[in-house]
């Protein structure tokens, strides 16, 4: 299949352990990781900042019976609370995509033109600073409060184009989903440590404190990457010269060079040919439509536990992590998977990524609907909803990730413009949601439920429909892709 005259054997893959691109993979895990856990962390928070009033400590008014544990010390309550409906609510949740999405674009062409490096962290860190003004925010009313998440989704959109424009010149392409679902899978660990993390510090402290610790935990990030990571493995100052020469060339060997990038020859953009792409909007398709229940259930999942099944704010973050504990889990095993069997040659590029979404697309919606008919049989209810999540982690070697496939010298820019439909569902899925269970009944969730698994099986047939896995012509400088 290698149509290339080749002038020189090949560098043979240099080591995984400790190299410059596995320490890249790692780091960016802990970005990922303190993007989402400060993404999170007011869902939780939030149950802990209404004026419940007349419910006393442990007594709930949720629709199914609260759950009495053991005895356990008094539930701290020093913090403001505040009266807002459940309108409010919904807008206060959602109102960080709106600020999300106005970066997506701008931060794929950004990170093309100036490198991904300060942008990614520049980014996070003007998070982590409007994290650390929430409970500020808060005092003043509800439309601060909304004003200081807007501007936390702004720093955040450049997250996932950045990186992925830092992938395209760092990741080898037989090491792509590897390398790319470790990354990413600090996006699941943001959201199962500050779930259940945000529930106890709510519990022994107050609900501040959840905004100021993982504020910390940012800018210790920032720090570490400001010193120990670099734009290109070229300006790498402590890469090895084996690793650099086989990134290098096996990148080369796929298209002309990511190094091209950065000069001024690469800075012509085809928009017509992407977006007139139909493999592009078949990507844009499937993420909207799995993003609509992941962001249904993450913005909303402590509050459904609180309000329909009777957790209290101590069980509620440790039982909403369990799902995205399963989602990272087979995020990462269905990395090894995917590449495995692309490198081995037992299915084409394109097969793997249609299997892998449809997995993680239909498996979530079965499983979703479920729920809603589990009535108050609370341990099916949570088990229904980790199994959903979990298999969409499946996605992550889906869809999620083609954009490498099919245009890797844009795939940043392309990632912005999926990122940016896919953030809608963000912005309207928790309104609807809340719009739609005024009164918290069982029946009201289940028309949610039902909502999600519907777009959700459009999506994956969409994709399985027009889904592509090879260079797109309007991508190539020579047409030469692995294997499909």
């Amino acid at each position: 299949s290698h149509c290339l005259p080749s002038l020189s054997p090949p560098p043979p893959p240099a080591p995984a352990c400790c190299s410059s691109r596995y320490a890249l993979s790692f780091l960016s895990c802990y970005g990922f990781f303190v993007a989402y856990a400060l993404r999170v962390n007011l869902s939780v928070a939030m149950v802990d900042m209404l004026n419940n009033t007349g419910v006393s400590g442990n007594t709930s008014t949720s629709v199914c019976p609260a759950h009495f544990n053991p005895p356990r010390p008094k539930h701290n309550h020093t913090a403001s609370v505040y009266d807002w409906d459940s309108e409010t609510q919904g807008w206060i949740l959602g109102s960080f995509f709106y600020g999300y999405i106005l970066t997506q674009i701008p931060g794929g062409y950004l990170a093309r033109k100036y490198g991904a490096k300060w942008l990614l962290g520049l980014g996070i860190l003007g998070t982590v600073v409007f994290t650390l003004l929430t409970p500020v925010a808060a005092d003043l009313g509800a439309g601060y409060l909304i004003a200081v998440r807007v501007l936390e989704g702004i720093g955040e959109g450049v997250t996932f184009p950045a990186m992925h424009a830092m992938w395209a010149s760092w990741a080898p392409p037989l090491e792509r989903s590897r390398l790319l679902t470790i990354a990413y899978t600090g996006a699941q660990l943001g959201t199962v440590v500050a779930l259940p993390l945000s529930g106890q510090i709510c519990f022994y402290l107050d609900w501040t404190w959840v905004f100021y610790i993982f504020g910390i935990v940012g800018i210790v990030w920032f720090i570490l990457w400001a010193f120990l990571v670099s734009n290109t493995p070229s300006t790498h100052p402590r890469i090895s010269e084996q690793e650099r020469l086989y990134i290098l060339s096996t990148l080369n060997k796929e298209y002309f060079s990511s190094e091209k990038w950065h000069s001024p020859l690469g800075n012509h953009i085809p928009w017509a040919s992407i977006l007139t792409s139909l493999p592009l909007w078949a990507i844009v398709v499937a993420h909207f439509s799995y993003n609509w229940t992941f962001y249904t259930l993450l913005t909303l999942l402590p509050t459904y536990m609180s309000n329909v099944l009777g957790f209290s704010i101590k069980e509620n973050g440790a039982l909403s992590a369990l799902p995205y504990i399963g989602c990272g889990l087979l995020a990462v095993l269905g990395g090894q998977l995917a590449d495995y069997l692309r490198e081995k040659r037992f299915y084409r590029t394109v097969v793997v990524r249609k299997v892998f979404s449809l997995i993680g697309m239909i498996g979530p919606a079965v499983f979703i609907v479920a729920v809603g008919h589990t009535g108050c049989n609370y341990i099916l209810a949570v088990a229904f909803l980790t199994i959903s999540s979990s298999l969409g982690g499946m996605v992550a070697s889906g869809f999620n990730i083609n954009h490498l496939d099919i245009a890797p010298s844009y795939a940043g820019i392309l990632l912005g413009i999926t990122n940016s439909f896919a953030t809608i569902p963000g912005m309207v899925g928790p309104v609807i949601a809340r719009a739609l269970t005024k009164n918290n009944t069982i029946e009201e969730w289940q028309s949610v439920f039902y909502i999600s698994a519907g777009i959700n099986l459009f999506g994956a047939a969409f994709y399985t429909v027009f889904g592509r896995g090879v260079v797109q012509p309007w991508a190539v400088h020579n047409p030469h892709s692995h294997g499909n």
